[in-house]
């Protein structure tokens, strides 16, 4: 198959995750349509997965060795690339939920008590400081690729 069927194939599996993810996220109250809606994802992720692993390796494959090499350290290349992404995403998320709930929480405190805007802040900034790690992570991984 294609790039663009794989490349759709891919982006059919992370829609497959996040729909109801977001939907439990939003607060669905009805859990007998949630449990349907998990259902159809658990069905739709498995069988998209199925497909893609069957496309991925049904290609030919290569006859000489140094084709093989080039194969294989292109595919090297782009898992460091999709685990940096990972990385910074990833890290970014949690630590903009960190954030938001102490943030929320810090501010709440300062309006009864004004002394303890230091200390706030600082729960603040550790929560800021997971996105740096990530980013850091992400930095090394593309540092050794190249």
């Amino acid at each position: 198959m294609t790039l663009t069927i794989q490349i759709l194939l891919f982006a059919a599996l992370i829609l497959s995750i996040l729909i109801p993810g977001t939907v439990f996220l939003l607060g669905e109250k009805n859990r007998g349509r949630f449990k349907t809606m998990l259902a159809v994802n658990l069905f739709t992720f498995f069988g998209l997965l199925l497909i893609s692993v069957i496309t991925m390796f049904a290609g030919a494959a290569p006859v000489f060795a140094d084709e093989a090499q080039t194969m294989g350290s292109g595919l090297q290349k782009g898992l460091g690339y999709i685990a940096a992404a990972l990385s910074t995403g990833i890290s970014c998320l949690g630590g903009g939920i960190a954030v938001a709930s102490a943030a929320s929480a810090a501010l709440g405190a300062i309006s009864e008590d004004q002394s303890i805007l230091g200390k706030s802040l600082i729960y603040v900034g550790l929560a800021e400081g997971v996105c740096l790690y990530g980013l850091i992570i992400s930095f090394m991984i593309i540092g050794q690729l190249g």
